[in-house]
């Protein structure tokens, strides 16, 4: 049975956040909140964590500038606690980003939950595991929610909120609305799925990509291109479903289905996973860094950054940055 968890602030009031994990994900939310104009408390035991997080906020702050920095943002409201238990005491949400491992997340989700203040709810960034998977070892399990985003969580507005079996309800409307406020595109998921709705369709993608690498049937280089320079277009402002309604022409989704349904059983696509082996793995890294060309990873990064921008801007999806 989901647990009565009362918040202790409106999502409208939060004031700070705790952001337990700084790797790629973690710190991207840093980045996010504090472009949002709120204060953080970052902890992350890894070495060295602090002077990484330091250097991805900054990397990221020029595409949060372009965007739009909420009145009061700034890198100086970032503080590096010392313990867990510290960066979450003061803390009116807190967003979990460790490393995908489920024990860990188990643990850890458990020591949160014992720390943090009553109420305060706890999001956790996992991309695929139910939170009725991670939450069993946890006391006041009810303010446990997933709050999975995309990389990079400052510049991918999505983010997908669901409950496990011990989540109290109200703690996925709080965390729904306090994305919302945060400046976030939320999905709140009426039931848990595991890898939940956008990674199980990226993941179909992905799969059969390596499906035609693996075969020789296309190169890294031209898989790449049929997204970018074809349906990706069209996604960016128009999902799959949609997209596909249109190509029924007048008679919509439903001509389109009477037309085009039989295709359904073409050998158009392979969902069962290829096995990964080195020759299949070499084939992506090697396309990868043919692909790249002279490029570093922080001219990829820079310019997939601005590609997101450009298309935000240009789909009128950027919106207000002020809260």
């Amino acid at each position: 049975m989901p647990e009565t968890t009362p918040a202790p602030c409106a999502p409208e009031d939060v004031r700070r956040i705790a952001c337990i994990g700084a790797g790629v994900i973690g710190g991207g939310w840093v980045a996010h909140f504090l472009a949002r104009g709120y204060d953080v408390t970052a902890w992350d035991p890894a070495d060295g964590a602090e002077e990484k997080l330091r250097r991805l906020v900054a990397a990221a702050w020029p595409a949060l500038e372009q965007i739009g920095l909420a009145d009061g943002a700034s890198q100086d409201r970032l503080t590096i606690a010392p313990t867990l238990a510290e960066a979450v005491a003061d803390a009116d949400f807190v967003q979990e980003s460790a490393p995908e491992k489920l024990e860990l997340k188990r643990s850890l989700l458990a020591e949160l939950a014992a720390a943090a203040r009553p109420g305060v709810v706890i999001a956790s960034s996992t991309s695929g595991y139910p939170m009725t998977d991670m939450q069993t070892a946890a006391e006041g399990a009810g303010r446990l929610v997933v709050g999975h985003p995309f990389n990079p969580p400052y510049l991918i507005p999505l983010v997908e909120v669901v409950g496990g079996e011990k989540t109290d309800r109200e703690a996925v409307t709080w965390a729904s609305r306090f994305y919302d406020v945060a400046g976030k595109s939320v999905i709140t998921m009426d039931r848990e799925l595991p890898g939940f709705i956008a990674n199980r369709l990226q993941e179909a993608l992905w799969r059969e990509a390596l499906h035609m690498v693996a075969n020789g049937e296309a190169s890294v280089e031209d898989i790449d291109a049929s997204i970018t320079e074809g349906p990706g277009l069209r996604w960016a402002f128009m999902g799959p479903c949609l997209t596909f309604a249109l190509a029924g022409g007048e008679g919509g989704m439903a001509h389109m289905l009477d037309h085009f349904g039989p295709s359904l059983k073409s050998p158009w696509t392979r969902l069962a996973a290829p096995e990964l082996d080195r020759e299949l793995r070499d084939a992506m890294v090697d396309g990868c860094a043919d692909a790249a060309g002279d490029r570093t990873y922080a001219d990829l990064v820079a310019e997939r950054d601005q590609g997101v921008i450009d298309v935000l801007r240009a789909t009128g999806r950027l919106g207000s940055a002020r809260r």
